[in-house]
């Protein structure tokens, strides 16, 4: 079962329970081979209406005791719920970061370059439409070269960068984002059988009222609470919802039946 409303478990929670993050980590725990970097051009500094599709460069400053650290990436998306919210994709990371970027005083000296990435073109769309709410086994490298299978569900393709996909978990049910087609062809992404259920939600999918923009609130087995908005619902499993908690940079994934 992928994430659900039990709660946001996480594969490096103690106690299974992940809990609201206070400063910003880089997040890369699936050993993957295919990396994707784009140059930056001429910078402009903001406000700037839209910047979903720009690169952006910026330092992060926690507090005046945390050390500074540099970011690199693109900006995904911007949340309609949520207009100051952005997804962007950082440079060397497979996770997706949700941040307001433009108002974060913690953001320092943030450049955005106004020459947008290049259009990506697919080289199999029937297959790219074929993975859209299926669940798959995707195969990752490990330190000692054997591969780990972990499985997961193939959410959406990501906003302007279609050869990219979302995709999240069972043992980490947040946002990630991969070239599936490219594993796939390689034989490190299987498409798995889809069952009864999945197939049951997917054709009773128009029933489904929205629960885009309501609040959450989750309490931990330690007494912990997390509070946060439902941000985006899957096109290709409505059942399954986006969440961003406060205070915690990374967008989660659950299934809300």
């Amino acid at each position: 079962m992928f994430g659900t409303t039990s709660g946001p478990h996480h594969s490096r929670g103690a106690d299974g329970v992940c809990v609201s993050r206070t400063t910003m980590k880089k997040k890369g725990s699936h050993k993957h081979k295919h990396r994707h970097y784009v140059g930056l051009s001429r910078s402009i500094v903001p406000p700037v209406r839209n910047i979903v599709g720009c690169r952006i460069k910026h330092k992060w400053k926690e507090d005046c005791y945390s050390p500074i650290s540099h970011w690199t990436g693109t900006v995904l998306d911007q949340i309609p719920v949520n207009p100051s919210l952005y997804l962007i994709k950082y440079d060397g990371f497979d996770c997706v970061y949700g941040l307001e970027i433009l108002r974060d005083d913690r953001v320092q000296g943030l450049e955005i370059f106004t020459d947008k990435i290049a259009p990506y073109r697919i080289s199999d769309a029937r297959l790219a439409e074929q993975m859209l709410g299926r669940a798959v086994e995707h195969q990752f490298e490990m330190d000692d070269g054997s591969k780990n299978g972990w499985k997961g569900l193939v959410l959406a393709r990501t906003p302007i960068m279609p050869t990219w996909f979302f995709i999240t978990y069972e043992k980490d049910p947040v946002l990630y984002m991969y070239q599936l087609l490219e594993d796939y062809k390689e034989g490190d992404l299987q498409i798995l059988p889809e069952s009864e259920d999945l197939t049951e939600v997917k054709e009773a999918g128009e029933a489904f009222e929205s629960l885009v923009g309501k609040q959450v609130e989750y309490a931990s087995e330690n007494g912990t609470q997390k509070t946060g908005t439902i941000i985006h619902q899957v096109q290709a499993k409505p059942s399954v919802y986006f969440i961003k908690f406060d205070d915690d940079y990374h967008i989660y994934v659950y299934d809300m039946v």
